[in-house]
């Protein structure tokens, strides 16, 4: 299991444990995350799972695809450390990974 923590827009935090190898996006279905929706069910064609990865752990992920790019760009308030959730797939390394909702998602 790999611990996450998404922050809310207001600040308020969930900490929840998804399985080694899901997906952020995943995860955060599962565990019904309010703001993560993921309407493409994670194929990488929208941008509902946009998060914020805490600038901490962006070096411990592998960097984001020509493709994600792109789709991150249709995302709502697009910052340096944007992601799609769907792109991240969990591993141990990554217990502890924290991540904030966007305020809004397309």
């Amino acid at each position: 299991m790999v611990a996450v923590t998404f922050i809310q827009p207001d600040g308020t935090a969930a900490t929840v444990d998804i399985s080694a190898g899901a997906t952020l996006r995943d995860g955060a279905v599962t565990f019904l995350i309010e703001g993560i929706d993921g309407m493409c069910g994670g194929s990488l064609s929208c941008a509902t799972c946009h998060c914020y990865v805490r600038e901490d752990w962006l070096t411990k992920l592998p960097a984001a695809s020509a493709e994600e790019r792109e789709i991150v760009d249709l995302a709502i308030d697009v910052r340096p450390n944007s992601r799609l959730a769907c792109q991240i797939r969990l591993e141990p390394g990554l217990d502890g990974l924290v991540v904030t909702v966007p305020e809004e998602q397309p």
